[in-house]
């Protein structure tokens, strides 16, 4: 076996190590050939690292798990890892990768991570294209290391790094579908787990500063939402129909996989490869309803509770009544701002390793 190096690349660009090989692994479907020819390539993989994520523990894991990762995938990939520097570098760093004709990319991490490797596969409303469509597509995998893994859960993925390396050295992929959330400027920004708007996004925002504390954070967050907290009245238009209003919101979530918050599973219906997005809506809660209905929320059967409404849809924007322009909007546990948005759905948008 001849193997490859590993190369550190903390830039916004990663560099491909390449090496001849003479054998693909026998669990591994061969690569496409180039240009037309005989001779395939090897599979250029891309990791992309927060080393700081979970307080510095998933830079810890990933050293351990490099050797191991080696042992799978050297006889037939080129393996790259890139380290990110800061906030959003991990969207740049996909970017150039799946146009450099990465065959993947794989976020190393929690959600936060996976969430901007997915947004690095679109620029300007657009799907990311490598420089020759026809040779292959480059797909997106996941590796779980972080304070929060909510996204794999709807897959039934155990939190285990070593599982996570078996797929990607068997390399079954699958059509994923990402939702897109669009604001009154244009922009577009996409998740591929759960958005969500009012107080679980503005828990969320508080959650953030207290990561130190692992999924404990997320209880955290929620109590220091609550302080202020007033529900609200908002107007949502679903599928481009009438405009409707919901009366005193307390939370409104947007589904493209099942769990958000620390393993709660407030979209039960949703599935990244459904088509559309499952959206639910608590209305009137108070600060007692979710101490009373915490556990019917973690398990998914909040859905038979008064006060609470889903629905399938393929598109819905929410905006609030009164402009006091202060609710929350969060996407994968990320801020994004404020309404109004319109969320969408782009079907099978993605290949992901499955």
């Amino acid at each position: 076996m001849i193997a490859c190096a590993v190369a550190i690349v903390p830039m916004a660009k990663p560099s491909f190590i390449r090496a001849e090989q003479q054998r693909l692994a026998p669990d591994l479907p061969s690569d496409r050939t180039v240009g037309g020819g005989a001779t395939s390539r090897s599979r250029d993989i891309v990791f992309v690292v927060n080393p700081r994520g979970a307080n510095g523990k998933t830079g810890k894991q990933w050293k351990k798990l490099l050797p191991y990762l080696r042992s799978r995938l050297d006889s037939h990939c080129n393996i790259c890892e890139s380290l990110t520097s800061g906030p959003c570098h991990a969207i740049d760093i996909t970017r150039e990768a799946i146009r450099e004709g990465a065959d993947a990319v794989i976020a190393v991490g929690g959600d936060g991570t996976l969430h901007e490797v997915v947004n690095g596969f679109f620029w300007g409303g657009k799907p990311v294209s490598n420089h020759d469509q026809t040779v292959h597509r480059t797909a997106l995998g996941l590796i779980p290391l972080g304070t929060g893994s909510d996204f794999a859960r709807t897959f039934g993925w155990k939190n285990d790094p070593l599982d996570a390396i078996e797929r990607i050295s068997k390399g079954v992929r699958s059509l994923v579908d990402v939702g897109a959330i669009s604001g009154e400027r244009g922009e577009s920004h996409y998740f591929i787990n759960v958005a969500d708007i009012h107080l679980s996004a503005k828990a969320g925002y508080y959650a953030s500063r207290y990561k130190k504390f692992g999924n404990l954070c997320y209880v955290i967050g929620a109590l220091q939402a609550f302080f202020g907290h007033y529900n609200q009245d908002l107007r949502i238009k679903v599928d481009n129909g009438d405009w409707e209003v919901y009366s005193q919101v307390t939370a409104l979530c947007i589904g493209n996989a099942k769990y958000f918050g620390g393993g709660m599973k407030i979209t039960p219906n949703a599935h990244p490869s459904s088509k559309d997005l499952e959206v639910v809506i608590l209305q009137d809660f108070k600060w007692y309803d979710f101490i009373l209905k915490l556990h019917k929320l973690y398990n998914g059967t909040h859905l038979s509770v008064k006060n609470v409404s889903s629905r399938s849809v393929r598109s819905i924007e929410v905006e609030e009544i009164g402009g006091s322009n202060s609710i929350f909007v969060q996407s994968d546990g990320e801020h994004l701002g404020f309404l109004p948005r319109k969320f969408s759905i782009l079907p099978g948008a993605i290949e992901m390793i499955s």
